[in-house]
């Protein structure tokens, strides 16, 4: 019998706990050119604020030992012109459509769930409160707990869809912020955004980027993505999606077992468009080799050493 990779989150039932992270495929038209979504278990959009936005100038990508620096700054055509040109092609999608949710003020990450709510063929809303390269907004609102709890709240208000804050890698405490998170009304969490960094072109002495600094993601960042999941693992009741640098099924288990219910792949998705695929069957292999049945026998299993006296 193969070994089922179902999981149940934050009221979503996915065929495998493998999401597509935000940022990395577009709106999912353009991955659905090279694979079938149903294969998937969720894909994340690219991030929607009211209004298109232009996003950072280029250069925007740099690529680093492990990692890829990015500085995109949240291009999209706005949440509208998604609803009315972009959405109606991934109503039969086969799987969830999570939708990723940018805001400059408080006002408008309400604003733009409550133009998507009711829409047919979207399953939750990704709430973008870590993104560091925006001048406002974005981060900002992911690096105080206090604003932290009123973009969820104020989100949580105008649906009754699953909300899940992306938080932010760059804070000092994140259990503070996945607490804060859960109390205004959060259904799962997103751990982590990329990891503020720089990178300079030592003969120009200029940054690589033309923002300056960037978001670093890819396996450089990995054991700083399982850490902090497994902080917000411990510090919440609801379910906890894990992200950062995973490119194989072993990479993806670290999460699982650390206590995530799922996983986000991003950079490594730019390599290998099929890794969705690819991972599934790794982790079928690891649950049959462990004769495990199910994905849920690994999730939490974690055995930590004793803390010494």
């Amino acid at each position: 019998m193969t070994p089922s990779l179902a999981t149940r989150l934050a009221g979503l039932n996915l065929q495998t706990p493998l999401i597509a992270a935000s940022g990395t495929v577009g709106y999912g038209i353009e991955l659905a050119e090279i694979v079938r979504l149903s294969e998937l278990g969720g894909l994340v959009t690219k991030g929607l604020f009211m209004t298109p936005r232009e996003g950072c100038p280029t250069p925007r990508l740099a690529e680093t030992p492990s990692g890829l620096l990015n500085a995109i700054g949240l291009q999209g055509i706005g949440a509208p012109r998604f609803a009315q040109e972009v959405l109606p092609e991934l109503v039969d999608c086969g799987t969830a459509l999570i939708v990723n949710v940018c805001g400059d003020t408080v006002e408008e990450y309400a604003e733009v769930v409550q133009v998507l709510d009711g829409r047919a063929g979207i399953s939750g809303f990704e709430i973008n409160i870590s993104c560091p390269n925006v001048r406002q907004g974005g981060m900002a609102f992911g690096t105080d707990p206090v604003m932290t709890h009123r973009v969820v709240a104020a989100v949580r208000r105008v649906t009754r869809l699953p909300v899940i804050p992306k938080l932010s890698p760059n804070v000092t405490d994140i259990a503070v912020f996945a607490r804060a998170a859960e109390d205004a009304g959060a259904d799962a969490l997103a751990c982590i955004n990329t990891v503020l960094g720089l990178s300079i072109d030592v003969d120009s002495r200029r940054p690589k980027l033309a923002f300056g600094t960037g978001g670093l993601s890819g396996p450089a960042i990995r054991p700083i993505a399982v850490r902090m999941a497994w902080q917000a693992v411990r510090a919440v009741t609801i379910p906890v999606i894990g992200i950062g640098g995973i490119s194989s099924g072993r990479d993806a288990l670290e999460f699982l077992i650390a206590g995530c219910r799922a996983v986000q792949i991003g950079t490594a998705s730019f390599v290998d468009p099929r890794i969705f695929t690819r991972v599934a069957g790794e982790l079928r292999d690891y649950l049959a080799l462990h004769d495990f049945d199910d994905i849920s026998r690994v999730v939490g299993s974690l055995e930590m050493p004793e803390a010494k006296r």
